[in-house]
């Protein structure tokens, strides 16, 4: 799942980099508000964090530019303020969610979860294709003959996959969104990610697997002989 950070106290921003990785969210982070708005127009996220009082361009002008827009993505608007006032604009303006400063990084966790359930999640947060389930909450991915506990950008890759099942996902989509376009990582990553989710799969007696397109993508698909 890939997020966008806009905050410009580098501190607090790199601090919030390291607890969003740490819990398998890709982030990008950004430093101020026309910067934010440019990342927005260019990358799909699931999720924003935005932060109110930024240079250059505040947050409630990036929340509102974006919503005109008609940008739809989930965003938590973080201040120093805590005024009723302010609150109810930043929610006005089309705002999921607002945090106070300071909070506690747990309760980030959990409006980030909230803020970012979709319909293709089940209600107890699990995708299930075949014999294999991947956990969200605790990203094991598991079947009859056991479970892996998938490192952040493995389970990135193979929640794509299966919330998209027998959709082929081009290669250069699955390498932006988990990646980001400005990564120094190159392409060919995506094939290494892709390498250690079949030998996982193939450990797990799974009776699906990860098919590739030539020159295309990749898809999950159910194995019929089995």
């Amino acid at each position: 799942m890939r997020l966008l950070l806009a905050e410009d106290e580098k501190s607090l921003s790199k601090a919030l980099v390291r607890i969003l990785t740490h819990s398998n969210y890709s982030v990008d982070a950004v430093y101020d508000g026309e910067e934010a708005l440019d990342y927005l127009d260019t990358e799909n996220y699931d999720g924003v964090i935005l932060d109110i009082m930024m240079p250059k361009m505040d947050g409630l002008t990036v929340l509102k530019t974006i919503r005109e827009r008609g940008n739809l993505v989930p965003v938590i608007l973080l201040t120093a303020k805590s005024e009723i006032d302010d609150k109810v604009r930043g929610l006005d303006l089309g705002a999921n969610d607002y945090l106070t400063k300071p909070f506690d990084p747990k309760e980030l966790l959990a409006r980030i979860r909230a803020m970012t359930r979709t319909q293709i999640a089940s209600p107890n947060s699990v995708l299930r294709i075949g014999n294999i389930s991947l956990d969200q909450k605790s990203f094991e991915l598991s079947s009859p003959a056991g479970s892996y506990r998938l490192a952040n950008k493995e389970y990135q890759v193979m929640e794509l996959l299966m919330s998209n099942q027998n959709s082929i996902i081009p290669t250069e989509h699955i390498f932006e969104r988990i990646w980001g376009y400005d990564s120094e990582a190159e392409i060919n990553t995506v094939w290494v990610y892709i390498s250690y989710l079949r030998k996982k799969l193939t450990k797990l007696n799974a009776n699906i697997k990860i098919k590739a397109t030539r020159n295309t993508g990749y898809s999950i698909e159910e194995i019929s002989d089995q």
